[in-house]
């Protein structure tokens, strides 16, 4: 709801699409900066008091926003320094998250799912409240949106308190922030099948994202429609990304799992393209479906591969690399839509986006059989395959090592 209405405030109070990606910039800058050094921190504190804190300040942004707005009193300005502290939160609060659903899943085989079905509640989110969003926003305007996500954090915290965690159980060497950053870096950079799955995410974040940045121009120029339309597109994104989510839910093993991002990011590029060049709202709202499919598909098939390759005492430096492959590629691609639909319009602006999400597609099924070589070993060390499958070459299992 927050994020439908922060876009369709920006959208109400500018009418441009540079100025909704400047914003989208700012809000995700400072977690692209700072995570990194974020996820060496969360490895040295206890995530669930560090979620507690990062959900409190989180709550606090949200009520400024909603005071602000009821009030009257907001600008652009001001909502680009809300959104920034926003991104400062976000830059210690999703590496925390992702480290600590692990530690809340007891088997490690049930790991895929519990990611799974995070997503599908993540999603169900998704779906309903863009919706949800469209008619409080037409009817009271967005500040009572940003109110009841305020209030919404109240919940979270109640939660996270009410948990009965595990203390994890792992010995780390005593050393510097440097050298942690360093061996984090260069186990992502060396380690192939992470690396990939990076990179490939990294530019399906650049390019397929923004879409949710422009789509208050497609519903004011092309669609002709109200911050209603805006919910219903918002709402059928939802419901790809939550089918999405059950997909996977009902898997049983993380094995196969790169087919799927491949498909993913082919479906994520041709329903950006053909998305471009509708012109009619029910196809509109059927692409939006696919394209939510393809980046929801995308988003839980990496973050799945990657907690289910990396040591638990290299868990949340990773995990930070993922929160700054999307942080970074996010605003980035944010900015650069915003200003490409400035400049050629937001049609051409998302076919263009979507031919590259395709390419990358291409380029990752290139790279496909190197990265499987080096994970079937891994994967067989987790009772995931047979004995049989193991029948490789003595440099690709040291590198598997």
């Amino acid at each position: 709801m927050t994020r439908l209405a922060t876009i369709w405030l920006v959208y109400r109070l500018t009418h441009s699409a540079l100025l909704l990606g400047v914003v989208s910039f700012a809000g995700q800058i400072v977690a692209f900066a700072l995570a990194p050094f974020a996820g060496v921190w969360v490895e040295r504190l206890d995530r669930r008091k560090l979620l507690v804190w990062t959900q409190a300040a989180a709550a606090v942004q949200s009520l400024a926003m909603a005071a602000l707005t009821l009030a009257h009193l907001i600008n652009l300005w001001e909502i680009i320094a809300l959104a920034a502290l926003q991104g400062l939160i976000n830059a210690f609060d999703m590496p925390a998250r992702q480290s600590f659903l692990v530690q809340m899943v007891e088997d490690r085989n049930d790991l895929s799912n519990a990611i799974a079905i995070n997503s599908s509640m993540v999603n169900g989110a998704r779906l309903v409240g863009p919706s949800i969003a469209g008619l409080v926003i037409a009817a009271f305007g967005e500040g009572w949106c940003f109110l009841i996500d305020g209030v919404s954090y109240f919940a979270v915290i109640a939660s996270l308190l009410m948990m009965h965690i595990k203390p994890l159980e792992v010995r780390r060497k005593v050393s510097s922030m440097r050298e942690q950053l360093r061996e984090g870096w260069d186990y992502v950079r060396a380690f192939r099948p992470i690396r990939t799955i990076l990179l490939l995410f990294s530019l399906l974040c650049l390019m397929g994202y923004p879409i949710t940045v422009l789509l208050p121009v497609f519903v004011g120029d092309v669609l002709h429609g109200n911050a209603t339309t805006l919910g219903w597109l918002t709402g059928a994104l939802g419901i790809g990304a939550l089918v999405s989510a059950l997909s996977l839910a009902i898997r049983k093993s993380v094995v196969g799992l790169t087919r799927m991002l491949q498909i993913a990011a082919g479906m994520l590029g041709t329903g950006l393209i053909l998305f471009g060049m509708s012109h009619m709202l029910w196809v509109s709202l059927a692409l939006m479906g696919f394209i939510g499919f393809g980046l929801m598909q995308s988003t839980s098939v990496s973050n799945t591969i990657i907690q289910a390759l990396v040591p638990e005492d290299k868990r949340a430096r990773v995990m930070s690399y993922y929160a700054t492959a999307f942080f970074g590629a996010a605003p980035f691609g944010s900015l650069l839509a915003g200003a490409l639909a400035h400049r050629i319009g937001a049609p051409r602006t998302v076919m263009l986006t979507g031919a590259c999400c395709l390419a990358g597609a291409v380029w990752f099924t290139l790279e496909l059989p190197k990265i499987r070589a080096i994970m079937r070993p891994i994967y067989r060390e987790m009772g995931l395959l047979p004995a049989r499958d193991m029948e490789l070459i003595p440099d690709v299992q040291e590198a598997a090592r």
